[in-house]
């Protein structure tokens, strides 16, 4: 059992950048594939960013892509999210997710363990 707690969130003007954490306790975030989702107001739940417990390279959903950087740092058992050059558009709550599994990344059911969520806003 991991239980994820994500923090960073924010106001930033469109343009901008964020840089979002989330810490996992209990069982360390090596062992799981990681990805990071983001929902907004009326929307259903979107995949941003995932990377896998076997390592690799981050993989990124098209909307994000040479923007956001997924990063994670082991000895400190965090994940981390770079946003750049944000858009309105990216406005969501952000949250971060823990799978046992590293196939079907991009998909919610694939991730048993969810954080909190941060929310990220920004404005025109």
């Amino acid at each position: 059992q991991v239980e994820l707690v994500e923090s960073g969130g924010g106001l930033v003007q469109a343009g901008g950048s964020l840089r979002l954490s989330c810490s996992a306790s209990g069982r360390t975030a090596d062992t799981y594939t990681m990805g990071w989702f983001r929902q907004a107001p009326g929307e259903q739940r979107e995949f941003v960013a995932a990377i896998w417990r076997i390592g690799g390279r981050p993989y990124y959903g098209d909307s994000v892509k040479g923007r956001f950087t997924m990063s994670r740092d082991s000895a400190d058992n965090r994940v981390y999210l770079q946003l750049n050059s944000l858009k309105p558009e990216d406005t969501a709550v952000y949250y971060c997710a823990a799978s046992l599994s590293s196939d079907r990344v991009i998909a919610t059911a694939s991730y048993a363990y969810w954080g909190q969520g941060t929310q990220v806003t920004v404005s025109s």
